[in-house]
């Protein structure tokens, strides 16, 4: 399963990586706005929105790019790792 993960703290990328790795997803971690950002998310099968660390921009813009790519929408308003592992948990 493809993951883009929006929101969350940079110094944390690296373990939201490795969380969705040990899950077998492949995933892409957004924590700040860029100028193409809905270029760069592609068609995943899963957005995680980490809704306390985002900007509303940036919620807009994952939420659009859902909805073209049909795809499901977790939001989560801590953005801590065993708050990542509970979802994958029960997701997949």
């Amino acid at each position: 399963m493809s993951i883009v993960i929006v929101g969350g703290h940079e110094r944390m990328v690296g373990q939201y990586k490795k969380i969705c790795r040990n899950y077998h997803h492949k995933v892409k971690v957004f924590t700040q706005m860029s100028a193409d950002l809905n270029k760069q998310m592609g068609r995943p099968d899963m957005f995680i929105l980490f809704t306390n660390t985002v900007s509303h921009k940036m919620v807009k813009c994952a939420l659009d790019e859902a909805k073209r790519s049909k795809a499901q929408i977790i939001r989560c308003h801590t953005s801590s790792s065993t708050a990542l592992t509970d979802i994958l948990e029960n997701v997949g």
